[in-house]
Parts: C-alpha cells; structure tokens; sequence
C-alpha cells in the first residue's frame, strides 16, 4: 500500500498543473518553441473604431504559435465583463512588469491611476514598445498627475504626450478618407537593408491615412500612397504628398519603438503588413537576426475582422471566448450594432 502511495504521489507531482480559470480581463496565449521562448509580450487593446480586440490578439496568436512567445493581450470592458473598445475600464497591467515587450492599441485613455502607473514604470525602464494607428494619441487625460501622457499635453517637459515623446508623434489630423481611400505603402529605398523590411512587399492598407510629421530621430521605413479607392491598383490621390506612416526610434529612456499610423484590424488581412508588424516586434526586442524573410506570418485559428467603425465592435464577447488557437477572432455571428430590446 505504502508503494502505491508513494507512486501515486510521483504521478501527481510529475502531472501538469490543472487549467486555470480564465482570468476576465485578459487571454494569454502560451508559445514554447522559437526565438521568442522565455520572453514575454503584452498587448493592449482599448481603441474605439480601428478593432484593437481583433488585430492584437491574432497578432499575439502568431508570435505564441509560431515564435515562441508568452504572449497576454489585455482588453477594455464593460461593467458586465464583456469588451468595451475605448472604454477605460481596465486591469491586469502589472503584467508589464514582467514584459519584454507592449504592444498597444489605444485612443484616448484615461486608466485607473493604479493601472496606468504600470505603464509610466514600464516606459521609465526603457521597455520597448510597438505602437499602431490611434496609440499617437492613446491617452486624454485632463488632470492628475499623469495629465503629461495626454495627446493634447503642451508643457514643454512631455509636449505631445505620450504619442510624440514615445511613439514620435501626436494626433495631427485624417490625411486619407476611411473606406473611400486606401494606402499603397511605399518601401524606403534607403532602407533597403533594413532587418524590418526582409520579406516585405505588397503593402496595401484598408484604414485612411493619418497626417504625420514625425522628428528628425526616426528611421522612416515606408511613406502612405493615399488612393482614390479600396484597392492596391487604384490611382494615387494628386492631391496628397507621400507622408511617413511607418518608422522606428528609440525613446527618451533607451527602448525601442516600431510605429506604424496604420493598424485598423482589416490592414491585418494584407500578409505584407501583418509579416511588417511581426518583424517589427522582433526587432523591438532585439532580435532582428532572427528575422527570416520567409517566416511564417499565416493566421494561426480563424480571423473575421469586423468593418472599422466607431460601435462597430462585436457585442457579447468575453477574452475568454478568444482563448485557444481555434476560437474565432471574432466570431461572425456576434451581432456588431446595438439594437433596443
């Protein structure tokens, strides 16, 4: 008896932890093999129209899946626990202490203080961070001590707020009309060598551009052809310059920045945007030569992105119901307009 006992103890030590409770603010998706083994990313979602809940978690999926990562994407949601875009009702960021990476879509935040401190410690680090479409102005903050990080903050310590101090600029203003016009990214030729760029090609993005002017410290890596249309072969606007839209830096504490004034969750569809943002993380990290210019960027479970709109989110979904490599992102028979019951 005394042996079975002892072997059944051995078999419970050796068995694997028990599935946790999905936590409700957040889903992660564990990696194991792969450049990224030991590192970990946290996404941030919290935009109201560009689809931050489905573009960072497919992202997440694929960096977990196919490069190793630990990888939490963590959402904005409503007092029932379901996903609010653009609502500041947030948890779990303490997770950035432990981040090697954040990677956030945002608009016009203003988190719980105890939440946003995580992000000011995180930044004050040096973290890397990779940001897309609405994060140049991911915070409005009037007052309180963390009024600095907001979009419209003009004292001459923090001008710009967090989207020019880290990202390398603020909100300026739409320079392409959504759903009227699309972009062709256009590749720097100077930074042809550059390890962000492997594999790259075919940019062609469905969100309208944004008028960026960004500082003298960036690398630009490819400028917006605004066209009169939705597709890559439309004609260019005549009217519009070619304006940065991607670029890398490094912020005032030493961490490296991928921006890109793209992002919509329907960009994501292009493989030459979706393999720009993997590499653009890689790089973040420090691990630019382990970009392959054949890697795989495919979706890891089905993605559905829903048409970018202000309330166009997918109504009734919980983090959890994203959990694993095949639940939908997000699942097309959620209803994505409000309706009077």
């Amino acid at each position: 008896m005394r042996v079975l006992l002892a072997i059944a103890s051995l078999l419970v030590a050796a068995a694997p932890p028990l599935t946790s409770q999905p936590v409700p603010h957040r889903v992660d998706y564990l990696g194991t093999e792969g450049p990224g083994a030991g590192k970990s990313i946290v996404f941030v979602a919290g935009d109201h129209e560009y689809r931050s809940e489905e573009i960072l978690p497919a992202m997440a999926r694929i960096l977990a899946q196919r490069y190793g990562f630990s990888c939490t994407v963590l959402f904005t949601l409503d007092e029932e626990g379901f996903i609010e875009p653009g609502s500041s009702n947030i948890a779990g960021m303490d997770a950035l202490g432990s981040a090697d990476l954040v990677v956030v879509g945002l608009r016009f935040q203003d988190f719980p203080h105890d939440q946003m401190q995580h992000l000011v410690d995180y930044v004050e680090r040096g973290g890397p961070v990779l940001g897309i479409r609405t994060s140049t102005h991911a915070f409005r903050i009037p007052e309180g001590p963390y009024r600095k990080y907001s979009w419209d903050y003009d004292g001459a310590d923090y001008e710009g707020g967090f989207g020019e101090q880290v990202l390398g600029e603020t909100w300026v203003g739409h320079y392409g009309t959504n759903h009227e016009q699309s972009s062709r990214l256009q590749l720097e030729e100077a930074q042809a060598g550059n390890p962000i760029l492997r594999g790259v090609a075919d940019l062609h993005v469905q969100s309208g551009g944004y008028n960026a002017v960004p500082p003298d410290d960036v690398t630009v890596l490819a400028r917006g052809v605004v066209l009169n249309g939705m597709s890559f072969d439309d004609p260019p606007d005549p009217e519009k310059d070619v304006l940065p839209v991607v670029w890398t830096r490094t912020h005032g504490h030493g961490g490296r920045v991928f921006t890109t004034t793209h992002g919509a969750s329907e960009d994501f569809v292009n493989p030459g945007f979706r393999r720009l943002l993997i590499n653009g993380a890689l790089w973040a990290l420090g691990l630019e030569d382990e970009i392959r210019p054949d890697s795989n960027v495919d979706f890891v479970g089905p993605y559905h992105p829903a048409r970018f709109a202000f309330d166009g989110y997918r109504i009734g979904v919980r983090p959890s119901d994203l959990a694993g490599w095949d639940s939908p992102i997000m699942s097309p028979d959620k209803p994505t307009e409000r309706t009077e019951q």
